[in-house]
């Protein structure tokens, strides 16, 4: 019991240091895309991916409301062809800014979620999407990373534990989700 108390605990501290000025700083980010119909691209790796299909799914069809205009979003990391292929033939670290170059238009979102905010491909994706005049939204762990340094708006997650930061980033992305499901059927 005391493992998983000091877990629960732990991940409560966390939550309860998040800076939730940031937190609604990307939630304004992404709903102005939403409002001016532009893209929203979501990457990570590992269990940021998953939270990053997550995000897709709950922003393109958790949020859609009857009548309302849907979001424009696609999670980067959903096509194992396409991840696969770039890995093999050019490299690991360029899998997203390969897929970016295809799809991203500036002025459209760009959501890096790397627990250490380290990851080389969402970073060099992260790096491509400035470069060409996109937002970007980077969720990170453990003192933000690289990702902290290039991104317009980061959500910074208190811990050193990849776990604990994970949670959370899913938490974010429940809160997101509930936030916009409001925000679009209050009008």
């Amino acid at each position: 019991m005391e493992r998983i108390q000091r877990y629960i605990s732990h991940l409560q501290d966390v939550l309860a240091q998040l800076t939730l000025a940031d937190v609604q700083h990307s939630i304004d980010v992404i709903m102005e895309a939403y409002y001016a119909e532009k893209q929203i691209f979501v990457i990570g790796n590992g269990g940021s991916a998953s939270t990053a299909s997550h995000i897709a799914c709950d922003l393109g069809k958790g949020t859609s409301v009857p009548g309302k205009p849907r979001f424009r979003v696609i999670s980067l990391t959903d096509n194992v062809a396409t991840m696969t292929a770039w890995s093999n033939d050019v490299s690991y670290e360029d899998v997203f800014v390969e897929q970016l170059k295809n799809l991203v238009h500036p002025e459209d979102v760009v959501i890096g979620i790397s627990a250490s905010g380290n990851s080389e491909n969402v970073i060099r994706a992260m790096r491509h999407a400035k470069e060409i005049g996109c937002q970007t939204i980077g969720w990170s762990g453990f003192g933000g990373g690289i990702l902290a340094t290039i991104c317009d708006v980061n959500v910074i997650v208190d811990s050193d534990r990849y776990g604990p930061v994970e949670d959370v980033h899913l938490i974010l992305n429940h809160v997101l989700h509930a936030w916009i499901h409001e925000e679009l059927t209050s009008d």
